[in-house]
């Protein structure tokens, strides 16, 4: 069977079976390691690993009487993993009566719960890859202005658009086509599984604050390496005149 083909469908949860090697770790202990494992739309935006209970280390696994409730999944057993000194209750959860059968045989760990999670040789960060989302960054000669509160903070007619599956165009502008003076770098750092590291700018453009409302990859992943240093700014958050037309603020979870 091939690793895209849909093997099960109830409800919002696609299964599919992976291709790829997983491994993830705690306490600088393997936890699991597979080259079977099953992708699970649990949300729509990406999978989440399910590893074969033969390719996790049980004896790492301590049930805690819990129950993960899940209606379209079914009850699971949870189980705390402790490995070098570590421990993440309720980090494993099995589901033997699961209404999906490729479900009952698998356990699935939580993602945050662990210390990392490797696709292959590669760390991955803040979830697992979706293999039908596409990222292309393209050169651009549009000219782009963003505005907060009647105040340009950067304008530009060489701008590199980044586009995302399920997500709005991105605009990024060099650093010299941006008003540093008004940017503060924030405390926020996030990372992409597409793009990596990402650290957060605010804008303090004349009495008003705005927190949060840029970012940039200082060294971003390899496939990501044409918008490395550039500022974006949330189409949700600014104003962003692109060929000198007011774009509508999209709605999304950045919103």
């Amino acid at each position: 069977m091939s690793a895209t083909e849909i093997t099960s469908a109830r409800g919002a949860v696609r299964v599919e079976h992976g291709a790829k090697r997983i491994r993830v770790y705690l306490g600088g202990q393997l936890i699991a390691d597979t080259i079977r494992p099953l992708m699970v739309w649990e949300v729509p935006y990406y999978p989440t690993y399910y590893f074969p209970a033969a390719d996790v280390r049980a004896e790492l696994l301590h049930a805690d009487g819990a129950v993960d409730h899940s209606p379209s999944r079914g009850d699971g057993e949870t189980f705390t993993v402790r490995a070098g000194g570590r421990e993440a209750p309720g980090a494993a959860v099995r589901l033997e009566q699961s209404p999906i059968a490729e479900l009952r045989s698998t356990i699935k760990l939580h993602w945050q719960a662990m210390d990392a999670w490797f696709e292959e040789d590669e760390e991955v960060f803040t979830h697992a890859r979706d293999p039908y989302t596409r990222v292309d960054i393209l050169a651009s000669s549009r000219h782009l202005r963003v505005e907060l509160g009647g105040v340009t903070v950067a304008e530009s007619t060489s701008p590199r658009l980044l586009f995302e599956t399920g997500l709005p165009v991105r605009y990024y502008v060099p650093k010299t086509h941006v008003r540093m003076e008004l940017m503060q770098r924030g405390e926020t750092v996030t990372h992409c599984p597409y793009k990596g590291r990402a650290e957060s700018w605010s804008v303090q453009a004349g009495e008003h604050f705005y927190d949060n409302v840029a970012w940039s990859y200082p060294s971003p992943l390899p496939e990501s390496q044409k918008i490395a240093g550039l500022i974006a700014f949330y189409n949700e958050k600014v104003d962003l005149f692109v060929g000198g037309v007011l774009q509508e603020r999209p709605r999304t979870k950045f919103s």
